[in-house]
């Protein structure tokens, strides 16, 4: 697959922003977007999913999904991603993955967790793959 060009701006708010949100699409057709935390990891988005959270079983009957950042306070400087998700099952779990640690250990216990609390709750690794990309 063809990797996307993205401009030094996209780059480096894939790699700080810390909130996207990822919408998957119902098995009724019905788009289902949720804000969640991630990675961009290899060219790709990775997500740590609550195991219970709807978006799991999207991703495996739909795997495209959108992905959006959000914008200024004047409604400018948008990202949006489409691209295809997986469930990823080679992916360390959050407490494992230092990158993702990194990231977050703050906000984690911010939220009253543990790294190895977080793990066990938000235990469904979702991949993105992006196909498509536009930011302006």
């Amino acid at each position: 697959m063809k990797k996307l060009e993205m401009n030094e701006n996209v780059l480096k708010r894939l790699q700080e922003e810390d909130v996207a949100w990822l919408t998957t699409v119902s098995s009724k057709n019905v788009p289902q977007p949720a804000p969640i935390w991630f990675l961009w990891e290899n060219d790709t988005l990775l997500f740590y999913s609550h195991g219970d959270a709807i978006r799991n079983r999207n991703v495996e009957k739909n795997t495209w999904v959108a992905v959006n950042l959000n914008s200024n306070e004047l409604g400018g400087d948008v990202v949006i991603i489409w691209g295809t998700a997986a469930v990823d099952k080679e992916t360390p779990p959050a407490d494992q993955h230092p990158a993702y640690l990194e990231k977050y250990r703050e906000g984690i216990a911010r939220i009253g967790m543990t790294p190895e609390s977080f793990a066990a709750t938000y235990s469904v690794v979702i991949r993105v793959t992006p196909t498509r990309l536009k930011a302006f």
